[in-house]
C-alpha cells in the first residue's frame, strides 16, 4: 500500500508541476500581449506628441517670419520715404558709400 501511495504522490507532483507549467506559459503570454499592447500605445503617443512638437515648432517659425518679414516691409518703406523727402541728398550718400566700398575693396588687393 505504501508503494501504491509513494506512486499517487509522484503522479499527484508530476501533474502538479505540469499544471505549473501550463499557468507558467499562460502567465508568461498574457505578459508578452500585454507589453505589445503597451508598447503600441506608448508609439501612438510618441508619434502624437511629436506631431504636436513639430506643428508648434512650424508655427512658431512662421510666426518669426511673418515678423521678420513685417520688419523688412517697414524697413523699406522708411527708406523709400526717406529716399522721396530728399532725393538729392540721398543720391549724395549713395555716391559716397559706392566711393568708400570701392577704396575699401581696393586696400584688399
Amino acid at each position: 500500500m505504501e508503494a501504491k501511495s509513494s506512486q499517487d504522490e509522484y503522479n499527484q507532483v508530476k501533474q502538479d508541476l505540469q499544471q505549473l507549467r501550463d499557468d507558467l506559459a499562460k502567465l508568461t503570454k498574457a505578459v508578452s500581449e500585454n507589453q505589445k499592447g503597451n508598447i503600441s500605445s506608448l508609439r501612438d503617443e510618441i508619434r502624437r506628441e511629436s506631431r504636436e512638437a513639430f506643428d508648434q515648432v512650424r508655427q512658431k517659425g512662421n510666426d518669426a517670419l511673418d515678423r521678420a518679414k513685417d520688419v523688412g516691409d517697414k524697413a523699406v518703406h522708411d527708406v523709400e520715404h526717406k529716399i522721396e523727402e530728399r532725393p538729392f541728398l540721398s543720391i549724395v550718400i549713395m555716391f559716397l558709400v559706392g566711393v568708400l566700398v570701392g577704396k575699401l575693396l581696393d586696400r584688399e588687393r
